[in-house]
């Protein structure tokens, strides 16, 4: 039997190989080399083998579900597999005959994974083009095409973390919409099964795109006389409707047969809570991963809605827009997950062109044009400046607040202090026109070694006596370890029977591991209140093993 060995090296010296099969777009591709190399896609025996190799689960293996039947199925559906199948074909090819192992998993999968989504959204978007240019002029296409791609946080899941399933999904609008249009103006029994076919196969993909269906239902609805002729244009065709709902049991049927198999039933419920009496809204406002806030290009999507009057999509496009936003902010899993901005509404972007082509052309022909194309290069070059920093972790994937977003907001260099705004909301902005002491200071270098859940003291302080005004106390240190994930520097100051805490984690986007690295944080002490002393220490949720070389507290008051 040959043994495969691949390293780094062989890809890209000093790098780490392309890794696209890892986490929830994992959970997306199991079906293909469980169905197509290891013919095992119930019991799931070469798993345990592929994660030690690769590390594709994220360590729980939550993308399969232990059934009772002794089965395991997947969590996730398999629409977004049968888009990846020929790129799937096209790396175990290379694989199979190359020096890398045929496991599904090996660089030449990856790499193929990785440009085949490429590869797609590049098609759509020319696709797309020709769409908007139906309606819009070529500058205006030309504009809207830009925003969306490079405004957006579509580049982000279109040419980087696009394993997932928004690159996958994002060409299946593009093709509806094309389809849809193409029936409006001849309608053909190809173009009905197709718009089926398509919407059937974006629903196992994720099961709430299934209000794709408003595109096709309300195209060229748009006015009493529009609507008149688009129904009795439907009565005409009545075959035609048969065939989409043919087409579309046709696109989600490998699931059901997969259920079947593996659960004994045709429909299984995957597990999803919705909140639709309670939505987030912090979806859209909120400075975690807020819509609105990250990709403020976004707006204009909105905006766009209310100059499409004339337009035979304005009623498709308003209660898609408006009901897919809905479902999106309804979900209870609100953050989902890692991300930038919010990625559940990347693959819808190519019904968000149209309103955003209707506002661009509107006000391109007014006096304000300059000056919304000069906007327009900004949001462009602020999404590329912040894919960047989310590229490096210095825009967190998920702990991002208002208070940190503003220390980091086009800063190429962040500070110690800013990083801990992460996690510590107080922070001192004009340390000059205090005036500050030393109340702790240790320079000489300590090994610190100890287990999860016992606290690692480095300094202690007496009593700081009362002022009348506020005073900060501002903790600086330099730390060394070879691995703090979930490492903290923290302190607590004491108040009689109250402890105020504050953190700064250890590990962040400008001190990784193995490194030297600087910390800086402050923590305010109230007016009137008397300080009875402080406690600095280290805590970790594993075990911490490292080198504090300094400690320091410094206090500010006027």
């Amino acid at each position: 039997m040959l043994q495969y060995r691949v390293t780094n090296s062989d890809v890209m010296p000093g790098k780490p190989p392309l890794k696209v099969t890892v986490w929830d777009a994992f959970g997306y591709y199991i079906y293909l080399p469980s169905i197509c190399i290891y013919h095992d896609y119930k019991q799931l025996n070469w798993l345990p083998a592929i994660d030690k190799k690769y590390a594709v689960t994220g360590g729980d293996g939550y993308q399969a579900m232990k059934l009772d039947n002794g089965n395991y199925t997947f969590k996730y559906l398999g629409g977004v597999a049968i888009l990846e199948t020929p790129f799937f074909f096209i790396g175990h090819f290379i694989a199979k005959h190359s020096r890398y192992p045929p496991d599904g998993f090996s660089p030449p999968y990856q790499y193929a994974l990785g440009f085949g989504v490429i590869f797609y959204c590049i098609l759509s978007i020319l696709l797309l083009r020709k769409i908007l240019l139906l309606y819009f002029s070529d500058l205006t296409t030309g504009i809207t095409l830009l925003m969306i791609c490079l405004a957006t946080n579509f580049i982000q899941y279109a040419a980087v973390d696009n394993g997932q399933s928004h690159g996958y999904i994002f060409p299946l609008y593009v093709l509806v919409l094309y389809a849809t249009v193409k029936w409006h103006l001849k309608p053909a029994r190809a173009w009905a099964l197709l718009i089926g076919y398509i919407i059937g196969l974006a629903m196992i993909c994720r099961p709430t795109e299934a209000i794709m269906l408003f595109i096709p239902l309300l195209w060229d609805t748009h006015n009493k006389e529009a609507a008149q002729r688009k129904w009795s244009l439907v009565k005409q065709h009545k075959s035609h409707i048969l065939l989409a709902a043919v087409g579309g049991f046709a696109g989600i049927l490998p699931q059901l047969l997969y259920w079947k198999a593996t659960t004994g039933s045709f429909v299984f419920d995957v597990g999803s809570k919705w909140d639709f009496l309670n939505p987030h809204f912090h979806v859209l406002f909120g400075w975690e991963k807020g819509w609105f806030i990250y990709t403020p290009v976004t707006l204009f999507f909105i905006a766009g809605m209310f100059f499409m009057k004339q337009f035979p999509f304005k009623k498709s496009v308003l209660w898609f827009c408006l009901l897919n936003i809905y479902i999106i902010i309804a979900w209870s899993e609100w953050r989902y997950g890692g991300s930038y901005s919010t990625r559940a509404l990347v693959q819808s972007y190519p019904l968000f062109a149209l309103p955003m082509a209707a506002v661009t052309e509107r006000i391109g022909q007014t006096k304000w044009r300059w000056a919304f194309y000069a906007l327009c290069a900004y949001l462009l070059f602020v999404n590329l400046f912040q894919v960047h920093q989310y590229n490096n972790t210095v825009l967190h994937f998920d702990d991002m607040n208002r208070k940190y977003y503003g220390r980091i907001y086009l800063n190429p260099h962040p500070s110690p202090v800013d990083m801990s705004l992460l996690d510590n909301d107080e922070v001192l902005r004009h340390e000059s026109v205090y005036s500050r002491h030393t109340l702790y200071k240790k320079d000489s270098t300590i090994h610190a070694h100890f287990d999860s859940g016992s606290p690692y003291t480095l300094a202690q302080g007496e009593s700081l006596g009362l002022t009348e005004q506020k005073r900060w106390l501002k903790l600086e240190a330099e730390i060394y370890s070879p691995g703090f994930w979930q490492s903290y520097l923290n302190i607590d100051l004491k108040f009689g029977d109250s402890v105020k805490h504050a953190r700064a984690r250890l590990f962040n986007a400008i001190s990784p591991d193995g490194k030297d690295n600087k910390y800086a944080l402050y923590v305010s002490i109230p007016a009137h209140l008397k300080c009875d002393g402080f406690n600095v220490y280290l805590t970790d949720a594993f075990a911490f093993d490292g080198d504090v070389h300094s400690v320091t507290v410094t206090e500010f008051d006027k």
